[in-house]
């Protein structure tokens, strides 16, 4: 099982020792060097994972598999376990010691409990399965049932693999490719149980499930693209789950917010008088859309800045400025250089990442962790979504922290949040007419952007996509700046992609409508971005691309995708290589 990432990794095996483990955190070579000075016996059941943390650093106790007390299971787990906190006190106060800080550790407990109570290993995994709330695939073996594997799946990826005389599990088939084509697909809320020979599904409550077999008929470098041509393509698919992973586990068992790693004080928190956000690239519009969620929240002043240009401007930071780093590696030169000034200056650090272990995160007095898993694509897509998601619940936190909203209120945007990845999967269920309107304008040699209030910075990271990958001339524009400059750009037949807010109360619909009639009198070719039920719009659009419902703080959420799969299919169709564009890498090394 892969969990998005290797800071960790580990196997455990069944021989006629009992269950054999070995784990060690960083990089998969560590484990291999261990295995290598001590090695286990040849086994005929075993399991195996790579971790990227969640709860607990990635330490080599924190690896999975994780083994119960009494030694009799081994587990692994793929995602996060919101209730883990009240089955773990129930558990301690019952008398059971745990060897980790994890989440995960808590299913091994309760399966070894009702083994304890005479159930055989698929039963137990069903009970525990029904307990557990939030995301999990879960794989576990019993020392007492050699010939026996029990995986469980709740919104979490989870496929068989059916070879001659030999099964796999895993949470993809490029783990069993090499060995089989032949695979199983699973369905939501269900237990497998396999042997050598069969596989057996049913659902949490033991009512027999039917499985959907299929062919895999990609090779092994299609298969870790997840059948996608791109790495780049395949992330953009990834982002309803992504952006669901960074959401899960965020309430604690008062239904308060909480973040990952906070070593702040609510009081040194209450008296914060401003807000830098200093990232790079993507990672910036990711702060420019912060910016109006964290205002409109927290009433504190917010400021986004470039990281190479921060700490040359003799920045205004004292001890009650809360900085913001955003930074998908936690390695960005610039971004780290940052942090360290600002700590050197009195303020507080917020570090907003996506790699566990990290050097920004280690320096910061905070940190929020983005469950986006490696992006491989440099083009960053998945991590732009989730940073502004991040960003979002760092907002509610200081909201809640600092009384601005009440706990309900916090609780009502949460609400929406949540909702969200479904939205998400739903612009990427309707993407036929953005493919061919890629495949009308590949040939163009300028497009521009426009947007208001949060949708700007969606405009200029839609511009900052075609050029990364299509090599476009793009410029992302506030929409009422068009007659103080940018209109003189518009000529006949010019692509402009204008995103459209929410109608509300501000007049701001209103106003872009007015800026598409301006651009489109001039002869551009208008794309338009609104939500479903939005009427107004149509006259002005040569292409309508229909959005999901949501407010406009998070509108980009949604808007932002379109623009993604459009450079995508733009760059492929003009023949360039969309996952290594000229000129860039995911380089660190910048300042």
């Amino acid at each position: 099982m892969e969990y998005r990432g290797y800071d960790s990794a580990g196997i455990a095996v069944w021989t006629e020792e009992g269950l054999l483990w070995r784990k060690k955190a960083g990089k998969l070579s560590n484990l291999e060097a261990e295995l290598a000075q001590h090695p286990v016996a040849a086994a005929h059941l075993g399991i195996g994972h790579t971790r990227w943390a969640t709860h607990g650093a990635p330490t080599d106790v924190n690896a999975h598999p994780h083994l119960s007390a009494d030694g009799r299971v081994a587990l692994i787990h793929n995602g996060i376990i919101e209730n883990f906190a009240s089955l773990r006190a129930e558990l301690e106060s019952a008398g059971v010691a745990f060897a980790s800080q994890t989440d995960s550790e808590v299913a091994a407990q309760l399966i070894a409990r009702e083994l304890g109570t005479g159930a055989g290993l698929a039963e137990a995994m069903r009970t525990v399965s029904r307990r557990l709330e939030g995301t999990f695939t879960l794989v576990a073996m019993d020392a007492h049932d050699p010939d026996v594997l029990v995986a469980s799946r709740r919104n979490s990826p989870l496929v068989v693999g059916v070879g001659e005389g030999e099964m796999f599990v895993a949470s993809d088939v490029a783990a069993f490719i090499e060995f089989t084509r032949e695979a199983v697909e699973m369905g939501q809320d269900v237990v497998v149980e396999v042997t050598a020979d069969t596989w057996k599904v049913t659902d949490f409550a033991g009512n027999p499930v039917e499985g959907k077999p299929y062919h895999v008929d990609w090779d092994l470098s299609a298969a870790e693209k997840g059948g996608y041509d791109w790495f780049m393509r395949k992330e953009i698919y990834e982002q309803p789950q992504a952006v669901a992973d960074t959401l899960l586990g965020r309430f604690d068992a008062d239904r308060q917010l909480t973040l990952d790693e906070i070593r702040i004080s609510a009081s040194e928190l209450r008296t914060i008088d401003k807000i830098v956000i200093v990232a790079c690239g993507t990672a910036y519009y990711a702060g420019l859309v912060a910016k109006y969620a964290i205002e409109h929240w927290t009433r504190i002043p917010c400021e986004v800045e470039i990281a190479s240009e921060f700490r040359y401007r003799d920045p205004i930071v004292t001890s009650r400025t809360l900085v913001v780093t955003i930074s998908q590696s936690g390695e960005t030169a610039d971004t780290l250089m940052a942090v360290r000034y600002a700590r050197e200056q009195g303020a507080k650090v917020i570090a907003i990442c996506n790699t566990n272990g990290s050097t920004i995160p280690r320096e910061s007095d905070a940190v929020i962790y983005t469950h986006a898993g490696p992006e491989i694509g440099v083009a960053s897509t998945k991590g732009f979504l989730t940073q502004i998601t991040a960003c979002y619940l760092l907002g509610l936190f200081l909201a809640q922290e600092r009384g601005t909203k009440f706990g309900d209120e916090v609780a009502s945007v949460m609400a929406e949040l949540e909702t969200m990845p479904a939205k998400i999967q739903e612009v990427l269920d309707g993407t036929d007419d953005l493919l061919k309107l890629a495949r009308d304008l590949h040939r163009v040699e300028s497009v521009l952007f426009l947007g208001r209030h949060a949708g700007y910075p969606v405009a200029l990271e839609g511009a900052l996509k075609l050029k990364e990958i299509a090599y476009l001339h793009a410029e992302g524009f506030p929409a009422g700046e068009l007659k103080h400059g940018p209109i003189a750009l518009v000529e006949e037949g010019i692509p402009v992609f204008v995103v459209v807010p929410p109608q509300g109360r501000d007049q701001l619909h209103d106003k872009v409508i007015s800026n598409i009639q301006e651009v489109r009198a001039r002869g551009a070719r208008t794309i338009v971005l609104a939500e479903e039920g939005d009427e107004e719009v149509q006259p002005y659009a040569d292409k309508l691309i229909r959005l999901p419902r949501a407010s406009t703080l998070l509108q980009p959420l949604l808007a932002t995708v379109p623009l993604q799969i459009f450079a995508c299919e733009v760059a492929t169709l003009l023949g360039h290589d969309v996952d290594q564009p000229r000129n860039l890498a995911k380089s660190v090394t910048v300042e």
